[in-house]
């Protein structure tokens, strides 16, 4: 059975999705603004009410530990931003993304993204998997479309693996070993 690297790649995007996926649906309210330790990104309230980013345009040493509200906010940003360039729109600017302000609304979110970036999956031929990717490779003519959704795929199991242990975290700290636990941060 002759495979396509659109199949593969397709394949790739559902195994992670579904790491992903078993963490969103195990996730309660308490989790995503949890603070796992004191240095922190985490997404706050402007004076306009939008749930901003914490963002340095350096990344700082050492790197602000995430919580799962920031994470799901990047996630959002860099696959959105993604999907733009794949779909022949203007991408959207970082400080146009804003966090949805809840948890339930970041899953939401999340789902959509994923609906959004199926549609373009699944749509790509050879011919524009071949075709050279501005994004997030800017100015590598060596970069493809095909290396952009490989980098989609590894991007979201980083994020994935990182809104898990986070969740584990949170858990462990509660002390009841059941993640969702009502723990503070430890």
């Amino acid at each position: 059975m002759e495979s396509s690297r659109r199949d593969l790649l397709r394949r790739q995007f559902d195994l992670t999705w579904a790491l992903l996926e078993y963490h969103l649906e195990r996730l309660v309210e308490e989790d995503f603004r949890w603070e796992p330790a004191a240095h922190c990104w985490t997404v706050r309230r402007d004076p306009g009410g939008r749930w901003v980013p914490d963002w340095a345009e350096t990344e700082p040493d050492p790197v602000p530990v995430p919580t799962i509200a920031w994470l799901s906010w990047h996630i959002g940003w860099w696959w959105g931003t993604a999907a733009d360039h794949a779909a022949g729109r203007t991408p959207r600017e970082r400080t146009e993304v804003v966090w949805p302000g809840s948890g339930r609304a970041a899953v939401e979110w999340l789902r959509g993204l994923r609906a959004e970036w199926l549609v373009v999956l699944d749509r790509l031929t050879d011919a524009e998997l071949d075709a050279t990717a501005p994004f997030p490779w800017q100015g590598d003519p060596a970069r493809t479309v095909a290396d952009t959704a490989a980098w989609v795929n590894a991007e979201l199991m980083k994020n994935a693996a990182e809104i898990g242990q986070l969740r584990l975290l949170r858990a462990a700290s509660a002390g009841t070993g059941a993640p969702g636990g009502t723990g503070e941060r430890g």
